[in-house]
């Protein structure tokens, strides 16, 4: 499979409605698009990083700017047999996870297609559909909180997800609670926290959580290791792992119970894939978080909690949570089960509506030009 050239997208989409963190607000979804073309097919990844460096340090510039001068300069012209050859070939390229797994989405997508089997079964995956939540922002107030809730569970949501901060936390879950009962229900502060809190988490316990998101620093297993000693509710690491061998060291250290495996943080399929098999070999559940991807990053995350050890609900909404038009057909839906269905197609299995990426393009390259 030898990669002729690629073109690179930033695109821009407005969401439904906002979506804030600990960290910020959106109220746009941007990212960079990868486009490789080989042997007559084309393939597309998603570099999900966002115009800020918050959630961690990439932005849409910085990834546009190691793909378009570092990675695909590598890239092109090569013979690649294999997607899982990618990754020693940018090994000595230090981070730019999202940049990485973008490039390598479009990688896997060729391949599939051209061995005419879909990503979920090149991935070795063993479900025809996944179990799947949605995840909600911090609300001006507490009610619209719950009303999006209302809304959600309605739809057939098997398990909501909210993002706390401090002064957002224990009386917004007690009121979940209060009104909603025994839903399955988690948080996540995106490293809103120190240990110095951890009475107030502590608090946490008494809510019967599946488990608690990066409470602490995002860089930083060993309080966490101090925390989760102190809790009965499950540590969840995020912004902590961004290798497989961060994963290993959390572990070994007890910093968290379960982990949320994002390819795109960890710097592409093949390491969200070597993840999974560590934790499933150290009896560790997973599960598949979100960067509010576009319809094709969605589409290979779909893929990868298809995996057997992703055993807890997905942040992988559908379509409509996020946008009012996606820009694959047909779009990302809620089965009535509170599932989304695995696609058998080859490749990602969705088709890209190339119109609706012009029309939300606000700059491309071709490479080479």
């Amino acid at each position: 499979m030898r990669i002729e050239r690629a073109e690179l997208r930033q695109v821009e989409l407005p969401l439904v409605f906002p979506f804030e963190t600990s960290f910020g607000r959106e109220e746009t979804k941007s990212c960079v698009l990868v486009r490789l073309y080989a042997g007559g097919l084309e393939g597309w990844g998603e570099a999900p990083a966002a115009g800020a460096p918050l959630y961690n340090e990439e932005t849409v510039g910085t990834a546009w700017h190691i793909l378009e001068e570092f990675i695909l300069p590598l890239l092109l012209g090569r013979d690649l047999s294999d997607p899982r050859e990618f990754p020693p070939l940018v090994r000595h390229l230090r981070r730019h996870h999202m940049a990485k797994a973008g490039v390598e989405a479009a990688l896997w997508d060729l391949f599939c297609q051209a061995q005419r089997i879909s990503l979920a079964q090149a991935l070795g995956g063993t479900r025809r559909a996944v179990d799947v939540g949605v995840s909600l922002g911090i609300e001006p107030d507490v009610e619209t909180l719950l009303r999006r809730i209302e809304e959600f569970l309605g739809r057939g949501y098997r398990r909501i997800k909210v993002k706390i901060k401090p002064g957002w936390d224990v009386t917004v879950v007690r009121r979940i609670r209060d009104r909603f009962g025994g839903i399955r229900l988690q948080v996540d502060a995106n490293s809103a926290y120190t240990l110095a809190q951890a009475p107030l988490l502590r608090e946490l316990d008494d809510f019967d959580l599946l488990l608690i998101e990066q409470p602490l620093g995002e860089d930083d297993i060993v309080d966490h290791a101090a925390l989760q000693a102190q809790l009965r509710t499950p540590i969840c690491l995020d912004e902590s792992i961004v290798t497989p061998d961060d994963a290993r060291k959390a572990l070994d250290l007890g910093s968290c119970r379960v982990i949320n495996i994002k390819a795109a943080r960890l710097g592409g399929l093949t390491a969200g894939l070597q993840t999974h098999d560590l934790c499933r070999a150290r009896g560790i559940p997973v599960w598949c978080g979100g960067l509010l991807e576009t319809g094709i990053g969605r589409a290979a995350n779909i893929a990868l909690a298809s995996l057997p050890n992703f055993l807890l609900p997905a942040d992988l909404s559908a379509s409509d949570r996020y946008f009012h038009e996606d820009i694959i057909d047909p779009p990302v839906t809620l089965n009535a089960d509170g599932t989304i269905t695995v696609p058998d197609r080859p490749g990602l299995g969705f088709t890209v509506n190339l119109d609706r990426v012009r029309r939300c393009t606000v700059r491309s390259a071709n490479i080479p030009s």
